[in-house]
């Protein structure tokens, strides 16, 4: 993860070699997007989640 961005109901997350993908309360749902906030938040371990329990359950790609 190079960087993110979060607001009411979605987080932006932006990897160094994929691009720029954002995740919704709806896609991958509200769950999600709370424990992947709070792990950006914190500078550890989203990717990781990202990896384990979302994968391609993204909202859209941006870029």
């Amino acid at each position: 993860m190079a960087s993110y961005e979060s607001g009411e109901g979605f987080i932006r997350v932006r990897f160094m070699k994929d691009g720029l993908y954002e995740y919704t309360d709806a896609t991958p749902g509200r769950l999600h997007v709370r424990n992947m906030r709070a792990l950006a938040e914190a500078g550890i371990g989203l990717s990781t989640y990202i990896s384990r329990f979302v994968r391609d359950r993204y909202a859209r790609k941006l870029d």
